[in-house]
């Protein structure tokens, strides 16, 4: 029994994390933010997976309706011939989001390494998150404990076999997150300070002018 209490800790930790996310909450819920960060979910073929594809379009979604001013994306880039960020960029893109405005993380290489790097490398302090149902609480703790004021957006899906066994995959990710959420360790590539996301936003306020 201590075993199973134990085990369902960091699960409950998360839950009261963020008692004020709603899983179903989406992009016509969403405030406005000055920056939309989407984590990576991996390419088929060098394109964006379709959960992938899905949280991007969620993205374009708050860019269209004006929620967000810049969408940070962030994901895997470890080999030169796996290069996510670059992918999503030229996904959003074609879904009408302008370069200038797209700022791109290529060491997102989990979770907590995408929201710290928003926060330390990138400047983010206030952001939309979008990723799927099952993973919005996970991503909206860390990226609190990264220092970002955080919002989340869920992307909804069938409840197929993908969706369960990404939702199970929760269960050890909960035990990781309690763990970077409270030991804040250093991303697995820090590095200077970078640009992109203030170059986006000054520029979206210079055509808002």
């Amino acid at each position: 029994m201590l075993c199973c209490v134990l085990g369902l800790l960091p699960a409950t930790w998360l839950r009261l994390a963020t008692d004020d996310v709603r899983p179903g909450a989406g992009v016509a819920d969403a405030p406005a933010a000055p920056v939309a960060l989407v984590f990576g979910a991996g390419l088929w073929d060098g394109e964006p997976s379709p959960y992938l594809a899905h949280r991007l379009d969620a993205a374009a979604g708050l860019y269209e309706r004006g929620k967000v001013r810049a969408v940070l994306v962030s994901g895997d880039n470890s080999r030169e011939e796996y290069d996510e960020p670059d992918a999503m960029r030229t996904y959003l893109t074609r879904r009408g989001v302008p370069e200038r405005h797209i700022a791109a993380d290529y060491a997102g290489f989990d979770t907590w390494d995408s929201c710290t790097r928003a926060a330390r490398v990138f400047g983010v302090e206030r952001a939309l998150l979008v990723s799927q149902d099952f993973h919005i609480r996970r991503a909206t703790a860390l990226c609190r404990a990264a220092g970002i004021d955080s919002h989340g957006v869920a992307v909804p899906e069938p409840h197929d076999a993908t969706w369960f066994a990404g939702g199970l995959r929760e269960i050890p990710g909960a035990a990781k997150a309690a763990f970077d959420a409270g030991v804040t360790p250093d991303p697995h590539f820090l590095g200077p300070h970078e640009p992109g996301v203030e170059a986006a936003l000054a520029d979206a306020r210079r055509g808002a002018d």
